[in-house]
């Protein structure tokens, strides 16, 4: 095996998650190429992992198109890789693989894609997901090391970021925390705006300034939480404003960071920021921040995790998180 091609996940959190399982492959093959295919949306977090050598951007994928694995095996083929490891459940991985010719397609046996895989892993179940993959890569002969997630954001991003902050109003002095307070997933998933906003007026008295985080999806969210906000210091916003490398470099400049369940969230950790995650309708068992200095607040009701994406409720596992336990629950450096 000289060239090995991995497909990563499709979601930011996922592919976040996926990390410690592409360094076990790194580790366990030194000296072959090591290429991650990803979807545009993703492929930039891969220029700031060590050890990828080559970043393969597939082509955005339309749901309504049944073959648009062809467009994706077309753009894998001129790889020509020995072996694809398919991080993704789906058959559209699989096809993607098969059609671009790559000889060796290793997978988990799921979604009916046995037949397209010549190394067909039985999967496992009750595992955090960083563990999920991680136990993928240890069936194919390598070596787990450490579950915790990293990214490695070069001081250039570093100041990239710490620029954007400073467009924003921040002052290069004080100290800051990251919000985020959009999630993909759906409405549910979401602490009340209300609640960000008493959070960051609580900080502020502290002294902190928070600044938004998000993609343009999460700008209603954002700016609920500046309609209620009534701090002492200025909320900044970088909602819609950052790619993804320059996320990176933002949140390196931050001290600590309040999040839903989100990509953000698994991003934050990666880079090395403390994180506290609410929780409400998914699983943190399944999905929470991996190490040491990270806290997850829930408020446990008999519902949850339902893993909807809508309340049909009261939406009783958010709302009953209170601002000040959140608060108390942050992990400064």
């Amino acid at each position: 095996m000289k060239r090995l091609v991995i497909l990563a996940p499709n979601w930011l959190g996922d592919a976040v998650m996926a990390l410690p399982a592409i360094a076990d492959v790194r580790r366990g093959a030194p000296d072959a190429h090591l290429a991650v295919a990803a979807r545009p949306s993703i492929a930039p977090l891969f220029a700031l992992v060590d050890g990828v050598d080559e970043t393969v951007t597939l082509p955005p994928r339309a749901r309504a198109d049944a073959t648009s694995w062809r467009r994706a095996g077309a753009a894998l083929a001129g790889g020509r890789f020995d072996a694809a490891l398919l991080l993704p459940n789906s058959i559209h991985a699989a096809l993607t693989a098969r059609s671009a010719a790559v000889p060796e397609r290793w997978g988990y046996r799921r979604s009916g894609r046995g037949v397209l895989l010549t190394r067909a892993i039985a999967p496992p179940s009750g595992l955090h997901q960083v563990e999920y993959y991680q136990q993928l890569v240890h069936a194919l002969g390598f070596t787990n090391g450490s579950i915790e997630p990293r990214v490695t954001v070069a001081a250039d991003l570093r100041a990239r970021g710490a620029d954007a902050l400073h467009a924003a109003g921040w002052n290069r002095a004080a100290p800051l925390a990251a919000l985020a307070p959009g999630a993909a997933y759906g409405g549910a998933k979401r602490w009340p705006p209300a609640s960000f906003a008493e959070l960051a007026g609580a900080l502020a008295a502290d002294g902190i300034q928070s600044v938004m985080i998000g993609t343009r999806a999460d700008a209603p969210s954002a700016a609920e939480v500046a309609s209620a906000y009534r701090g002492t210091l200025p909320l900044l916003s970088l909602v819609g404003a950052t790619d993804l490398p320059t996320l990176a470099g933002v949140l390196a400049s931050c001290r600590a960071i309040v999040t839903n369940d989100s990509g953000a969230m698994h991003l934050a950790a990666a880079v090395g920021v403390p994180v506290t995650a609410v929780f409400g309708p998914t699983d943190d068992q399944a999905t929470r921040p991996m190490g040491d200095s990270h806290a997850v607040v829930t408020h446990d009701v008999w519902c949850r995790p339902c893993m909807l994406r809508e309340c049909p409720l009261d939406h009783r596992c958010m709302r009953g998180v209170a601002a000040a336990d959140v608060l108390a629950r942050i992990a400064w450096p």
